[in-house]
């Protein structure tokens, strides 16, 4: 037996000949071989042909290494080593036939996604692109570049499928039309979003960067990311709420991009007077107003007409005769005083109307904008107004309305007593 057979130089030589000579034996050498084979050809091809396409880019200005770009190209090449797995089957012997079909197939299947990978990579890479453009900002891709992907990603699971299966991919698709009423239902929100995406970007709807507002989903803030499926809004308080995309169309919500294109913000906030407050002026009342620079010309104008008025008219008795009155000498003072300032809009609406007057006093509703839409300056502009206005008020003998308080009660109980 061979057991018993001295181990021999011309014996060992034998006995290691009679095991090469084995099935097993030389299809495990010939799987090593070519695993040793494919492990060289990626190697040359990450460590050679990879960084020669590298630095050949990076001489033509392209920084790829940190670009999706040089991420795809080193998913593409682990199709090399794949491909010589599955083109070098063919020379192993004794391989049973099961076992190379399904190493074949799982080959196919790696490859179809390292391609879907790949491409995933190319569309980012696209996206980055496009985003160097000019007017990215106003019609935002990212949106279409999701479909894109689910569109790839959809691809290679029907391929890798196939393969897998050893069925013809077209077999696969053909029954995906009984389940088109699922896929329907699994997919609502994607198709909901992506209708809605192509909406706001053909209506120019919503950008980066747009101050919206959305009370119903407490969004109160700047958009910072447009996507197939959400929007993020990053609030005031710096709180990020997500809104789906396709609440947009169907909702209502409000953008301040006009204001903020147009350079100016609003003002409109009214000073509620005390309707007891407003008289008639007098002879010391018009000449304490005098004294004002910004009512002259308002005074002197409005006397001449008042004049005229009241000769033509004939009028002797004092009840039947037009007079000014501190409301409206006050009214005209809005009105001069924030004409006088700089930094309100002299381009846009303004003006000081009289509301109806209700439960709360007499409004006075001052309707400007500012010459600026910072937030911090607009706060600044309009508390200096009203300041100056409320200061100034007891000059026209006008009092601010405000409901009584124990304060005001306990003011007047004095007032009675003395």
């Amino acid at each position: 037996m061979i057991t018993n057979m001295p181990l021999s130089p011309d014996s060992i030589g034998i006995l290691a000949h009679s095991y090469v000579r084995e099935p097993w034996m030389q299809a495990g050498f010939a799987l090593l071989a070519l695993t040793l084979v494919a492990w060289v050809a990626n190697w040359v091809t990450k460590r050679i042909v990879l960084k020669l396409l590298l630095r050949l880019a990076g001489r033509l200005g392209f920084d790829m290494e940190a670009s999706h770009l040089g991420r795809m190209t080193a998913r593409l090449s682990n199709i090399v080593p794949t491909l010589v797995i599955q083109l070098g089957l063919a020379a192993i012997p004794h391989l049973p036939p099961e076992l190379e079909a399904l190493t074949r197939s799982l080959c196919t299947a790696f490859i179809m996604l390292t391609i879907a990978l790949a491409l995933a990579r190319g569309l980012d890479l696209l996206h980055d692109f496009y985003q160097r453009r000019h007017d990215a900002v106003h019609r935002p891709i990212k949106g279409y570049v999701q479909v894109g992907k689910l569109l790839v990603y959809g691809a290679a699971a029907i391929l890798i499928l196939a393969a897998l299966m050893n069925q013809s991919p077209f077999l696969l698709l053909s029954g995906l039309g009984a389940m088109a009423a699922v896929l329907m239902l699994v997919f609502k929100d994607t198709i909901l979003s992506l209708v809605a995406s192509v909406q706001i970007g053909s209506n120019d709807m919503v950008r980066v960067g747009d101050w919206i507002e959305m009370p119903q989903l407490d969004a109160n803030g700047d958009v910072v990311d447009i996507a197939l499926h959400t929007v993020k809004v990053q609030n005031f308080d710096k709180t990020i709420t997500t809104i789906p995309t396709h609440r947009l169309i169907s909702e209502s919500f409000r953008n301040w991009r006009g204001m903020s294109e147009s350079g100016g913000r609003r003002i409109m906030r009214s000073i509620m007077i005390d309707q007891n407050s407003i008289v008639f002026l007098d002879d010391a009342m018009l000449e304490s107003l005098s004294r004002f620079e910004l009512l002259k010309a308002y005074l002197d104008g409005k006397l001449e007409e008042l004049g005229r008025w009241n000769d033509a008219q004939g009028a002797g008795e004092q009840v039947n005769t037009r007079r000014l009155t501190n409301i409206g000498t006050f009214r005209a003072y809005m009105l001069a005083y924030l004409e006088a300032r700089t930094d309100i809009a002299s381009d846009k609406t303004l003006l000081v109307r009289q509301l109806a007057p209700g439960e709360y006093g007499l409004p006075l509703e001052i309707y400007a904008f500012t010459d600026t839409t910072n937030w911090a300056e607009y706060e600044r502009i309009q508390g200096d107004i009203f300041d100056h206005l409320l200061a100034i008020l007891p000059e026209f003998d006008l009092r601010l309305f405000q409901r009584p308080t124990g304060v005001d009660l306990s003011y007047r109980a004095m007032q009675s007593a003395a």
